[in-house]
């Protein structure tokens, strides 16, 4: 480049670059100095593109002990600033510059890039190599902002970032690698999609009052996203579009506290096969309107929804299928607008409230340790009964089994009792009417207290019926005193004998009301001595 060609303000950058001193183009007037503005900038604050590429990849040495770099503030950059491919060593640093062309840094080796709150028509950075950090603090990129399979050893900040691609890739960062921490908060917004499937952040990903918007597909894509501490979107973080961490693994831990998405009639958070290594908030004001899933997620601690509102009328509003965590913690402000779904999930401790509980559930499957609080058994029935799949045996043996471990067996009876009632309604006639019979008279072996009473009742039949009618002797010579109530209890008792049943024999109508009191005695006594023992089938 021919130095005698430069203007004013190019000869002051070139002066200034060997010492790494900075250049500052801008009035001193806010309002005038704003990117917004630069139109009305005059040539004293214009910089042509192709002087700051010579001066990043050499055309000029450093000064020797000094650390050259290029730092300009308030220029208007004209045409393209193409680093493909470079190897560039030194530092660039604008502040507050305005590009008519978007820059072209992809493949790029860089030192360390700072473009704060500077105006750009795209950023194309794609395979970029930032040896430092990429700090794009409080500027606004418009036609998309691409950091593709970039890696970054440094930070990559973007707080205060305002990204407009609407209908396309507001940033585009698949498979980036950042070493450090990734900011997009403190006011950053997207207008587009946000992509960053595949990327791996070594640091935190901070989304904190972030602001998404991509309402016709995904606000956020962030599918098999890899960082290795906390995610923070929270703090007035708000999403219209899905939000999409599926296949994510998070080393700490994954916070939506007071976290507004929408995404109506479509999947508001889709967190499927998301891995966690300590909890996930959804929590203290999270909202969804449209369904929420973390359909096999994996959560070492807590999984957390108390004080949410979920809403997807028409279909599944959480599915937690196939979850399993330490924790879940479902006490929602509200009940859960949809359905619930459960199923095949792994809780050690279930938390939840009856207040919150939605109106259509699926638990078949579902494995759970403790409950809390654990409510009665007529409770906690009206609890399965909410399963839009209608009876299902397992969520009623898990149930039972759970109060069996807390010390509460009568309420472990209830529930058999109850899931055999309601597996009665699902039968045929004739099952049923055996059913409402066992019911009645045994309480399907869960009330061996209902079986001795029918016991004493069907002794008091007996012993009234052959006193007025006593049986007719079998031996003269050898017979004890008739007793009606001992005859009766001989008949009844299956094993054993008391003398009278051997030595009296009833004749016609009175035989049959005696064999009936031999088969009744003998049902209604095993079932009293299996209810004792818990030795009845559960079927």
């Amino acid at each position: 480049m021919n130095v005698e060609d430069l203007t004013p303000p190019e000869r002051r950058l070139w002066e200034a670059f060997p010492k790494g001193e900075s250049v500052d183009l801008s009035s001193g007037d806010p309002s005038f100095d704003d990117t917004g503005q630069a139109d009305r900038w005059g040539h004293d604050r214009v910089v042509r593109a192709e002087v700051l590429v010579a001066l990043l990849v050499g055309a000029l040495e450093p000064e020797p002990g000094q650390v050259a770099a290029v730092r300009l503030a308030g220029a208007r950059v004209t045409g393209s600033l193409n680093l493909g491919h470079a190897d560039v060593s030194v530092p660039l640093a604008l502040t507050g510059c305005s590009f008519d062309e978007a820059p072209h840094l992809y493949w790029a080796s860089m030192n360390s890039v700072h473009l704060m709150r500077c105006r750009l028509p795209g950023l194309i950075a794609s395979g970029t190599r930032v040896d430092g950090h990429l700090w794009l603090e409080g500027s606004r990129i418009s036609g998309g902002l691409w950091l593709d399979g970039a890696n970054i050893t440094g930070i990559l900040n973007m707080s205060g970032v305002q990204l407009s691609n609407p209908g396309g890739d507001a940033l585009l960062a698949d498979r980036l690698t950042v070493e450090a921490n990734v900011y997009c908060d403190q006011g950053f917004t997207s207008n587009g999609e946000v992509r960053l499937p595949g990327a791996r952040i070594g640091g935190q990903l901070i989304l904190r009052g972030a602001r998404l918007s991509n309402p016709s597909g995904p606000a956020l894509y962030a599918s098999r996203l890899d960082v290795a501490a906390n995610v923070f979107c929270d703090g007035g973080f708000t999403a219209e579009g899905e939000v999409r961490l599926r296949g994510a693994s998070v080393g700490g831990y994954l916070s939506f506290v007071g976290a507004r998405l929408s995404a109506p009639g479509r999947t508001a958070l889709n967190a499927d096969d998301l891995t966690v290594e300590t909890d996930i908030y959804c929590s203290d004001g999270f909202t969804a309107i449209g369904a929420v899933s973390f359909s096999g997620a994996r959560v070492t601690g807590q999984l957390s929804l108390r004080d949410a509102r979920l809403r997807h009328d028409q279909g599944t509003a959480l599915s937690l299928q196939r979850v399993q965590a330490e924790e879940l913690l479902l006490r929602t402000a509200e009940p859960i607008q949809g359905t619930a779904d459960l199923s095949y999930a792994r809780i050690n401790l279930l938390r939840d409230d009856a207040a919150s509980w939605p109106e259509r559930l699926q638990l078949d499957g579902l494995q759970y340790e403790t409950l809390e609080p654990p409510l009665t058994a007529r409770q906690r029935l009206d609890w399965l009964r909410r399963d839009t799949d209608g009876y299902a045996p397992q969520p009623y043996e898990r149930l039972a089994q759970t109060y069996r471990a807390l010390g509460l067996d009568a309420d472990g009876r209830y529930v058999l009792l109850a899931k055999a009632r309601d597996r009665r309604r699902t039968q045929g006639p004739s099952r049923k009417i055996v059913g409402w019979l066992q019911d009645a008279l045994v309480g399907y072996g869960y009330r061996p207290f209902r079986a001795a009473s029918w016991l004493i009742g069907l002794l008091a039949f007996g012993t009234i019926v052959f006193s007025l009618h006593k049986p007719a002797v079998l031996d003269d010579g050898q017979r004890p005193h008739f007793n009606a109530f001992f005859y009766t209890l001989d008949l009844i008792l299956p094993i054993g004998t008391l003398g009278q049943e051997m030595a009296f024999a009833p004749e016609g109508v009175y035989q049959w009301i005696a064999n009936f009191i031999v088969a009744a005695g003998l049902v209604l006594g095993l079932t009293v001595a299996a209810g004792v023992t818990r030795a009845l089938s559960r079927e």
